[in-house]
């Protein structure tokens, strides 16, 4: 069961000001005194791994205590949310969120743990957009061209995913907006589905732009739009999904938070010194790399993106009736 948006801000505000025991509000005025680690519910060498890592390396450095990436893979990321929820709310077990954590608040249906009620919002971290991409045997150049081409050819235009990820439900969401009926074809995984879909086994993909880019780049594939509200920098010359589908947004996004009843201090501290990091040259750079752009929040409007994202993924999941693998 979902906590409701409005009760979720209203926790998320109070709940950094919550603590279990007088020591850890103690401990929270030198804090960090010890190693920190972050969790991140996918394996080794993933995009949300990756961004940890980096986020990691600059804390332990800013802050002079090692932040150690932990991984805890499995179940949309749900293994390591639920440890993390469960731990001392001390500032020292945090989890790299991203926005299959939002999926899976309705995805599945028996968690141990209630997303919104039992995290503490710490920090935005990244925004990723995804791309909308064809193979180029389709014969449309923009995305007005192929919503008429798919209206024209109703479920004759493969739509590969991944269930339960942007990656998928971004083309539900097309689906939905423009009012087209493509079929849905699900893959274990992003790089089979790329594959595919340079091979022409299928025919469009919203895919991540760094995983997409270099096929972008030579020819391999062709861009329509990106799914942010905006351009993306990565590919400055392809439009927003928005300039032609109205309030279409769907992008990726990684954020850190700690469990619920984290001391202020604490959340304030790790506010600050992301913040930082998200404005130095060298991280953004690396973040650039990966197609991504910093996303500097204060933890009330972080909660309120991770609201919004939960309520904007539950409707579409319940209106397309996806179910987990």
């Amino acid at each position: 069961m979902i906590l409701p948006r409005r009760r979720f801000l209203h926790v998320a505000g109070g709940a950094a000001a919550l603590s279990a025991s007088v020591p850890w509000v103690a401990r929270a005025q030198t804090y960090p005194a010890q190693p920190v680690r972050i969790v991140v519910g996918f394996p080794p060498g993933g995009p949300t791994d990756i961004v940890a890592r980096l986020i990691g390396q600059y804390l332990s450095e800013r802050l002079g205590q090692q932040f150690v990436v932990e991984n805890r893979p499995g179940a949309g990321g749900n293994i390591a949310a639920d440890m993390v929820v469960r731990a001392q709310p001390d500032g020292y077990t945090l989890l790299l969120v991203s926005a299959a954590n939002a999926i899976g608040a309705t995805l599945y249906e028996n968690l141990n743990f209630v997303f919104l009620r039992d995290i503490a919002p710490v920090a935005g971290v990244i925004r990723v957009p995804n791309v909308m991409e064809v193979n180029p045997s389709i014969p449309t150049w923009t995305v007005p061209e192929f919503i008429a081409y798919a209206k024209a050819n109703p479920g004759k235009i493969n739509m590969a995913g991944v269930n339960g990820t942007t990656l998928h439900l971004a083309g539900e969401l097309f689906k939905m907006m423009a009012g087209v009926d493509m079929v849905y074809v699900p893959y274990k995984g992003a790089a089979p589905a790329l594959t595919d879909l340079v091979g022409g086994q299928v025919q469009v993909l919203f895919d991540t732009v760094s995983s997409s880019i270099e096929h972008i780049r030579s020819g391999r594939l062709r861009a329509l739009a990106v799914t942010t509200a905006t351009r993306s920098e990565a590919l400055p010359d392809v439009p927003a999904l928005n300039e032609t589908v109205s309030g279409f947004e769907a992008s990726g996004w990684t954020c850190l938070v700690a469990p619920r009843g984290t001391p202020a201090q604490v959340i304030e501290t790790l506010n600050k010194a992301v913040n930082a990091g998200l404005a130095d040259a060298k991280l953004k750079a690396r973040l650039a790399d990966l197609g991504a752009t910093p996303l500097p929040v204060s933890p009330a409007e972080l909660a309120t993106l991770i609201a919004d994202e939960t309520e904007k993924w539950g409707k579409i999941i319940r209106a397309a009736s996806i179910k987990p693998d």
